[in-house]
């Protein structure tokens, strides 16, 4: 939901300490030389479009409410959004653990601590929040993908990028099969034993394949993440060498499925979900397994040759992560060569540098103004335009005064302890 994304390091600089001229927003400070400053504002920018993106699905009109330009936000939100968040959480890690080199010795002891305080702090988060709104609230899946990433934090880039292809090829085929082996009976057996699924209807078994935003088909995302984050964005040569990667990683996975699959190869699963709108996937399993548990429809394996939102499928996979390293690297060319739309986008690049609180926010204010949680039922815009100002506003407000957003103070005060480890 990373968030800031919820793992974004902090700086050093004390929080009661009067706010600081900067040129951006942002609360880290790379551990190693190479990222510009510039760069870093991109990845808010594009952190603040994952906010929003999240708003839409869980705020706007379903799909199926939807016509022209509007379909296509919509559509494109579906899914894409929370893989944006997703991706960008694995960037930040590496704030965490070393820019261009990983940090090692002391340094990195204290990095992997921190990580593992925020993997306890947003699973615990996560379960407390998925007790009042259900299996959509991205945030528990968050603290296990960072459990999961924690060996990886050390490897290059180029290794990452294997590892996460490896991800995105093997692991929907081997979710498609454990799916098919767990039965009703076999969940409800496993569930009995789960405390987390005593607490919230995301238990264990959820955050690994069967919930919203499972981690088996998901860490594909985060480590791409990672790889993004060992590399220096702010050189013109890689913004080109990444575009281009996005752009074929895009053409070639939806081209692909389209070809094999037919014209509804690209349909969301959105709107056939218990809970119509809803952000996160429904991948191999989990449309098959509601939470209160249920009974697998008919699926063959032609399945995995579909791309749409929330199929949790290599063409899927490979798709979307093309379109997260496009909008990463748009949105940092944008903020490197245009200084004029950086000084009108600050007002929004503040929400990326406190994207947990409003993230976090929104289901509250929701709650508050007794609209439904976690699904896009309104037939009216309105509503979300109000959420996009409400955040915009408190977001540049809040940075005039504090470096870190509420919550982001919060995790960020939690990792303190790690200074106590020799």
């Amino acid at each position: 939901m990373t968030q800031t994304q919820p793992s974004q390091e902090s700086s050093a600089l004390p929080e009661n300490s009067p706010p600081q001229p900067r040129s951006a927003p942002e609360s880290a400070v790379p551990a190693s030389p190479g990222p510009s400053t510039g760069r870093l504002v991109g990845v808010d920018l594009a952190r603040a479009l994952a906010v929003f993106g999240m708003y839409v699905v869980h705020i706007g009109p379903p799909l199926s409410a939807t016509t022209g330009v509007a379909s296509w936000i919509r559509y494109l939100s579906d899914g894409h959004s929370s893989v944006l968040f997703a991706t960008l959480a694995g960037f930040s890690l590496m704030l965490i653990a070393g820019r261009r080199e990983p940090k090692t010795g002391l340094a990195g002891r204290r990095a992997r601590a921190r990580i593992a305080i925020r993997a306890v702090v947003l699973l615990a988060l996560g379960t407390a929040m998925a007790v009042e709104y259900g299996g959509v609230v991205i945030l528990g899946f968050y603290g296990v993908y960072f459990f999961l990433a924690l060996p990886l934090v050390r490897l290059s880039a180029r290794t990452l990028a294997i590892v996460a292809a490896a991800f995105a090829l093997v692991a929907p085929q081997l979710a498609f099969v454990l799916s098919s082996l767990l039965t009703p009976s076999v969940q409800q057996s496993i569930n009995a034993y789960d405390p987390l699924r005593r607490l919230s209807e995301v238990g264990v078994l959820d955050l690994l394949l069967t919930g919203f935003y499972p981690a088996l088909t998901w860490m594909a995302f985060v480590i791409a993440g990672m790889a993004l984050g060992r590399l220096d964005l702010s050189s013109g040569t890689v913004q080109k060498r990444l575009a281009a990667l996005g752009a074929a990683l895009t053409v070639t996975a939806y081209g692909m499925s389209l070809l094999l699959a037919g014209k509804g190869a690209l349909r969301s699963l959105a709107e056939d979900g218990p809970s119509s709108g809803g952000s996160g996937s429904m991948p191999l399993g989990s449309a098959s397994m509601p939470p209160d548990g249920g009974s697998f429809p008919d699926m063959s394996a032609s399945f995995l040759l579909k791309a749409g939102p929330h199929s949790g499928t290599t063409f899927d996979i490979v798709g979307s992560v093309g379109i997260a390293i496009l909008v990463i690297v748009g949105a940092t060319v944008a903020m490197d060569r245009l200084p004029r739309l950086r000084r009108l986008a600050k007002p929004v690049i503040a929400v990326g540098t406190m994207s947990l609180t409003a993230y976090v926010g929104h289901f509250l204010a929701q709650s508050a103004l007794s609209l439904p949680t976690g699904t896009g039922t309104q037939q009216s815009w309105l509503p979300l335009l109000v959420f996009v100002l409400g955040a915009i506003l408190f977001a540049s407000t809040w940075s005039r005064f504090f470096r870190r957003g509420p919550l982001e103070h919060l995790l960020n005060a939690a990792t303190k302890p790690v200074k106590h480890i020799r």
